[in-house]
This record gives C-alpha cells, sequence and structure tokens, in this order.
C-alpha cells in the first residue's frame, strides 16, 4: 500500500510556489483570492487526482473565500497541499477540514504580514536603495529591486515547505484531534486579531448635535486677546495641547458620537461588522452588502445623520 502512495514531489511543491506568487492576479470582492489560490492549487491537484471528477471537485472546493496576505498565505498552501496529499491517499479528510484550516490560519497571519513586510521590510530596502540612489550610484535600485525579490521568493518557498512537514504531521494525527485542535486554536487566534483590528478599519460618525454649551472663559483659546507673532501661537498651542479640541471654540458641542464614544468606544463599528457577519451566515451575497453600506452611508450623509 505504502508503494502505492501518491507523493507531491519537489518539482510539484515548485510549480504550486511559483503560481502562488500571482495570488492575487484576479482578486474580486466576492471571494477575493479564492481565484488565485485556486490556480495555485491546479498542479497539486492534477498530480494527485487522476480521476476528472476528483479534479473537478478539488478545484470546486478550493474557490472558496480566501483571503489573506499574500506572502504568508505560503504556509497556509503549505498545510492545503499536506491534508490534500492525505485526503488523495485515503486519509478521512474531507472539505469542511480543510476549509476550516485555511479558514483558521488566514486571519491571524494576515495581522502579521502588513506590519512585518510594508511597514518593515520594504521601507527599510526603499531607504537603503534610496540613499545609495542620491550619491548617485546606480546600484540603489538594483539593489533594492534584487533584495526584496530574493527575501520574497526564499519566504515563500520555505514557509511553504513548513507547513507542508507540519500539515503532514497534522494529517497524520486525524484520530487523536490534533486537526480539530489546530483549527479551533487558529480560528480563535484569528478571531481575536480581527476583533481587535475592528476599531481601526471600521469607521463610523454619527454627526447629529446633543448639546451646544457656552464655555466659561479660560475653557477656550481667546483668539482676540492672544500676544502677536510667534508668541500668540505658542500661547494657542499651548492651551490645545492642555484642553484638547475644546479650546478652538467658544461653544462646546456635543455630538451623538462623542457621547457614544465617552461610554464605549468603537461600539457602533463592532455592531455593524457583526451584522455583516451574520448577514454573511445567512448567505446574503458580500457584494449585496458592501452596496447596501454605500446606499447607508450616502443617504445617512445626505440627511446629516452621519
Amino acid at each position: 500500500m505504502a508503494d502505492n502512495k501518491i507523493t507531491l514531489s519537489k518539482s510539484d511543491r515548485q510549480a504550486v510556489c511559483f503560481r502562488h506568487q500571482f495570488l492575487q492576479g484576479s482578486w474580486n470582492y466576492e471571494r477575493m483570492q479564492n481565484g488565485g489560490w485556486c490556480y495555485s492549487m491546479i498542479p497539486a491537484i492534477k498530480k494527485l487526482y487522476s480521476d476528472p471528477e476528483d479534479q473537478k471537485a478539488a478545484l470546486k472546493r478550493h474557490l472558496e473565500f480566501y483571503n489573506t496576505h499574500p506572502y504568508v498565505s505560503a504556509p497556509v498552501i503549505g498545510v492545503t497541499l499536506a491534508l490534500e496529499e492525505e485526503r488523495a491517499n485515503g486519509a478521512a479528510v474531507d472539505d469542511v477540514a480543510i476549509q476550516g484550516v485555511k479558514v483558521g490560519m488566514m486571519g491571524p497571519l494576515a495581522g502579521v504580514g502588513d506590519p512585518v513586510f510594508w511597514y518593515t521590510l520594504r521601507p527599510i530596502l526603499g531607504a537603503l536603495g534610496a540613499s545609495l540612489a542620491l550619491s548617485g550610484n546606480i546600484l540603489g535600485p538594483i539593489l533594492f529591486f534584487v533584495l526584496w525579490n530574493v527575501i520574497r521568493v526564499a519566504f515563500l518557498w520555505y514557509t511553504q515547505e513548513f507547513g507542508y512537514k507540519v500539515g503532514s504531521s497534522i494529517a497524520k494525527d486525524l484520530s487523536g484531534g490534533l486537526m480539530g485542535k489546530v483549527t479551533e486554536g487558529a480560528s480563535i487566534l484569528g478571531m481575536f486579531i480581527i476583533g481587535s483590528l475592528v476599531e481601526r478599519w471600521v469607521s463610523i460618525s454619527f454627526t447629529p448635535v446633543v448639546s451646544t454649551v457656552a464655555q466659561s472663559e479660560g475653557a477656550y483659546i481667546d483668539w482676540n486677546s492672544l500676544s502677536a507673532g510667534a508668541q500668540g501661537i505658542k500661547e494657542a498651542l499651548t492651551m490645545y495641547s492642555s484642553i484638547g479640541a475644546t479650546a478652538l471654540d467658544v461653544n462646546k458641542v456635543t455630538t451623538l458620537q462623542s457621547n457614544l464614544d465617552s461610554l464605549i468606544p468603537g461600539f457602533a463599528a463592532v455592531l455593524l461588522t457583526l451584522l455583516c457577519c451574520k448577514l454573511l451566515k445567512k448567505n446574503v451575497s458580500p457584494i449585496a452588502i458592501i452596496l447596501a453600506l454605500f446606499a447607508v452611508g450616502i443617504i445617512g450623509r445626505v440627511v446629516g445623520f452621519m
């Protein structure tokens, strides 16, 4: 039985890694990176499944929703390759398990990719290349291009291989429930990270004015009594830093949004996120949800509510 085992060779995995570089090539608003993901899996699917019907079923399950940072997606696809390999050899790995691992891993990894690559590595390499270019050295842009792509390609390949080896261990321990534990743990971590980013990503502002109160003298900047020149600017900035935005006007205006923020900051954003999640669970199209949000935002702006 072991002699008949189907195994993905190194060249098969390299073909997947090469295609995986184009993960966002067919990005769409409904299922995001699913097209690029499915395209990446084609060499492995052709190797693992000889029956055309099995190939079609594999392509279909990999067209489900998928979205994460394009570089840290490599370990996810590595684990998925291992699970597909075990499934092709008769292991009890179903569609739900494969999709569950993908969804569970893509959430926490998405929060890692941006800070590491876009906000740290790329600016450092860009600054290094720019410093050389400013001195008239042609190696500046070349160095940036070469280093960035060497690091990118190496990261994609070695983290995919790491995921492939880890995925094999997960698949071999199905009876022990390791896959369930990994999926559950990754899902919890992913939801925790996504939840912590809601306030940053989701912005809602309710503009209705609740009250307008005239402030007492000294609680606001009296622009007419400021000293001339730089001294006046210094006085205004000092008051602003100690009092805050309310120091800019004689009247203190309290809006509905400021009241909500004083009670539970970001509460409306959380409610909106939970509403969208509930609609998605009820199979409402993401496109319909996006259009509805556009409509609500436009109407709210016109009537002066948002």
